[in-house]
């Protein structure tokens, strides 16, 4: 079998997952490296953060998804650099690995805008220690409030910021409203949850930029018909532990503050050595491939490519169709046959806001409001990692709507934190 051409692949999110999977019956033997042991359904992070689903709903071992697929090999590594003249991944603990076709899926990381001393005050949401984390801070919160005597002071505490209006910020933020309005009300004896603030702020001139400009505004009146205060065209000029300040000079006095705003390309594409997007992304032809490297792919987030005059979005749907087509032109390589052209076919756009609050576009038919929010279900359902997945996260959910519980607030604190 080690004769057989070694393809490597960085990264175990939707494009690199989808690329093994692909190549489980080809005549090459892979290794898939991850720093992390789980595929994450990263779209439904925020409700781990939010405490309505808990990690194993959204997240599966990579070795347990891919252990049937007998020409794989799965290394619990980083990779930190790429040698493309020698054809040779460098690793953190691992050493180095040589490869014959490698497949780059090494996804975003946040991105402060050059203010990387805002991030211990502003976690983002990209990981499930992320997801933790901001589950404790939104909890403790109110833990906090509850035992503090002096009335600005519990509202400090129970004023949450969430910086960035994009379908996360957007989540984000109306599921932290219903979480003060209708988890939390019966149960603290000092303070009102209800009277918690949650404030979104954007720095467009309307939340889901993105999005067609109607539904943009049906966000924003879902938003406002939960309780939080949505503030655009704002510009944030500093983060710390008190709150924000935007709009040179005005300051949001907010203890949890979330950041939603920006993300940055994995920091691998830089050792290519080869061209990059303003962004941080790598410029790749038409097949995926990097230029002067047919058997260098790069896919998903680290990837800039246009099809048909148009970006291709940072999204589950565009990772898993490059991941495919990556596959399919290292097999048309193997085979000596012509590769093909990626081609992205758009998914459609949806983001929930709350209960019965959606927006929905997809092949121009645009939803909002309870038939969006309907939709919204269904599709995450379908597209959750496995079956027993789905059967937990719609029994879940239906918990949580008969009952408004979120059943995952358990944090585990050391004891000087809880001091």
């Amino acid at each position: 079998m080690d004769t057989l051409p070694h393809v490597v692949i960085i990264g175990g999110g939707f494009g690199g997952m989808r690329a093994a999977r692909n190549l489980r019956d080809a005549a090459v033997r892979i290794t898939l490296i991850d720093k992390s042991n789980h595929h994450l359904f990263q779209p439904l992070l925020y409700q781990v953060a939010t405490a309505g689903l808990s990690a194993p709903s959204i997240a599966a071992p990579i070795r347990h998804i891919l252990a049937q697929q007998r020409n794989l090999t799965v290394l619990l590594d980083d990779a930190t650099q790429i040698d493309a003249a020698a054809k040779r991944v460098m690793m953190r603990h691992t050493g180095a690995l040589d490869y014959d076709y490698l497949v780059v899926a090494s996804g975003a990381t946040h991105s402060y805008f050059g203010h990387d001393d805002w991030a211990p005050f502003a976690p983002g949401l990209k990981t499930l220690a992320d997801a933790f984390e901001i589950r404790k801070r939104v909890l403790m919160a109110f833990e906090f409030a509850e035992r503090e005597a002096d009335p600005a002071k519990r509202e400090h505490w129970l004023t949450f910021a969430v910086i960035g209006a994009g379908a996360t910020g957007v989540e984000m933020a109306g599921t932290l409203a219903e979480i003060g309005r209708k988890t939390l009300g019966a149960e603290f004896r000092r303070i009102d949850p209800k009277s918690a603030r949650v404030v979104l702020l954007e720095g467009a001139d309307r939340v889901l930029p993105p999005y067609a400009p109607d539904l943009s505004e049906k966000a924003r009146r879902q938003l406002h018909g939960l309780g939080v205060e949505v503030r655009t065209s704002c510009r944030v000029t500093g983060i710390d532990a008190d709150g924000v300040t935007f709009n040179d000079g005005e300051v949001l006095r907010a203890r949890t503050v979330i950041w939603a705003a920006g993300v940055a390309a994995s920091p691998l594409g830089k050792t290519l050595g080869v061209p990059l997007d303003r962004a941080g992304r790598v410029l790749v032809e038409p097949d995926l491939s990097v230029a002067g490297h047919p058997e260098l792919f790069v896919i998903g987030d680290l990837a800039s490519i246009s099809t048909g005059g148009k970006p291709v979005p940072g999204t589950a749907p565009a990772a898993k169709q490059m991941g495919a087509c990556a596959a399919q032109n290292i097999r048309a390589s193997l085979a000596g046959t012509a590769r093909r052209a990626f081609r992205y076919s758009d998914a459609g756009a949806l983001a929930t806001i709350g209960r019965h609050a959606a927006v929905v576009e997809i092949s121009g038919v645009k939803l909002w409001g309870l038939p969006a929010w309907l939709f919204w279900l269904f599709v995450h359902i379908f597209f959750l990692i496995d079956f027993r997945a789905r059967v937990v996260v719609i029994f879940d959910w239906a918990w949580s709507y008969l009952t408004f519980e979120r059943h995952a607030r358990v944090v585990a604190l050391p004891e000087d934190e809880a001091k």
